[in-house]
């Protein structure tokens, strides 16, 4: 028995050597493939959010200016500014010698009812200072209109009281003696400018964009300075003048241009504001390795060159057409 068992060969049991790193080799190899896969769909989902926050940024920030700009000259029942007493005159900022908001824009910011879309070119001269100061080559939109829905009388507040053929601006919580409350309506006085400031309060270094926006403050009409959306980096606007009354745009200027203002000397009567033009240069909060962009930003007539700083980018614009502004 002991001979048979002797001469029988010995079975063997486990792996080989060569077989075991044959196995490790293949492990590698999917472990690598599976890494490589997770490093990947990581780095899509970093670049898909990056994109999808800078484009929700664009489309918040033009959203909020062109509820504004498409409610521009609705001053309640009527839209035509020039019939609404206490506005602007040539030469007279502030006829009804109203409370001017502070701290002060200048007169003609809250009263100039006749030009309810205005702005600054590639500048900003508002008297007010900008919050955290402001972009140069940019834009200033400002946006002159109503609340749509009535609202009640209140002491302090700039208010128009108005029909269908002309209105008024008062302070006093008083509808003023012209007007019938069962023939008009109260809507509160609603001024705002949009401007970039180089950083945010929120997210320091990151533009973003702001607005002066007229408010109420201790029994009194008052500036408030609002943060809007960081990442915005540049805004420009250009206004659809008509100047024959066919209610078709003549030609595009940009703001502050003399043929719609009553107080310049290339005024040209009759000339209005029917549509607006906004761009925005939207940039990601933070910087992003590997992004090399070589384009050129040229929103409406800024030339902001190429950045190639590392951050995202998107422009837009967009063609607004003003509800009010047409006969």
């Amino acid at each position: 028995m002991t001979k048979r068992l002797k001469g029988m060969k010995r079975q063997q049991t486990g792996i080989t050597l060569v077989e075991l790193m044959v196995a490790l080799a293949i492990g590698s190899f999917l472990i690598i493939g599976a890494v490589q896969i997770y490093n990947q769909s990581r780095q899509a989902f970093v670049v898909n959010e990056s994109i999808a926050r800078v484009q929700e940024t664009a489309q918040f920030a033009m959203d909020t200016i062109e509820a504004d700009l498409r409610m521009a000259s609705n001053w309640g029942r009527n839209s035509r500014g020039v019939a609404v007493e206490g506005r602007s005159l040539v030469g007279d900022a502030n006829p009804n010698n109203m409370t001017v908001p502070i701290p002060t824009c200048g007169d003609e910011w809250a009263f100039d009812l006749a030009r309810p879309i205005d702005g600054d070119d590639n500048g900003y001269t508002l008297a007010c200072g900008a919050n955290g100061g402001f972009v140069g080559n940019s834009d200033v939109i400002t946006v002159r209109r109503t609340s749509v829905q009535p609202v009640v009388l209140e002491a302090g507040r700039l208010q128009v009281q108005s029909t269908r053929i002309q209105g008024e601006m008062f302070e006093d919580g008083a509808i003023p003696p012209a007007f019938s409350p069962a023939d008009s309506s109260t809507h509160n006085l609603m001024v705002n400018s949009y401007y970039v400031a180089p950083t945010s309060q929120l997210m320091p270094g990151v533009p973003t964009l702001r607005r002066k926006t007229l408010t109420m403050r201790n029994g009194g009409p008052f500036v408030d300075d609002q943060e809007v959306a960081p990442g915005v980096e540049n805004i420009q606007l250009q206004l659809g003048i008509d100047v024959d009354e066919d209610n078709t745009v003549d030609r595009y200027v940009n703001p502050g241009h003399a043929i719609y203002d009553p107080n310049a000397a290339g005024y040209v009567p009759g000339a209005r504001v029917i549509t607006a033009r906004v761009w925005l240069v939207v940039r990601g909060v933070t910087a992003e390795f590997g992004i090399e962009d070589g384009r050129d930003y040229q929103p409406s007539n800024a030339n902001l060159g190429q950045m190639n700083d590392g951050f995202r980018r998107l422009q837009v614009s967009k063609t607004i057409l003003l509800r009010n502004a047409r006969t």
